[in-house]
């Protein structure tokens, strides 16, 4: 795993809003509920076929919040989300893919 996909720290931000993860190389990604929950690579969410997503963002809540977070050994993230979805595995390399930020977008 590189420095890239390492987590140092995976945290709230300060207002509870975002999941934080403060990187090895240094770098902070900070990511909404919602934009974690389109995400889910599950297959139930994208066609484990063509890789089209199956899910309608139209059917994610704005206001969708993760009821527990764990780890999936030392490389992904589980979320059980309010909507009652919790299939999904996001890998560390998928999570830092999708990072929301100006320097990665």
């Amino acid at each position: 795993m590189s420095t890239a996909t390492r987590p140092d720290e995976i945290t709230p931000t300060e207002d509870g809003q975002r999941l934080r993860i403060h990187w090895a190389d240094g770098h902070v990604s900070e990511y909404t509920p919602r934009h974690l929950r389109l995400h889910c690579r599950c297959a139930g969410c994208v066609d484990e076929f063509t890789g089209e997503p199956i899910l309608d963002p139209r059917t994610v809540s704005e206001s969708i919040y993760p009821e527990a977070i764990r780890y999936v050994g030392r490389y992904a993230l589980r979320f059980e989300w309010s909507d009652g979805h919790d299939t999904g595995i996001y890998p560390f390399e998928l999570l830092r893919e999708i990072c929301p930020c100006a320097a990665c977008g």
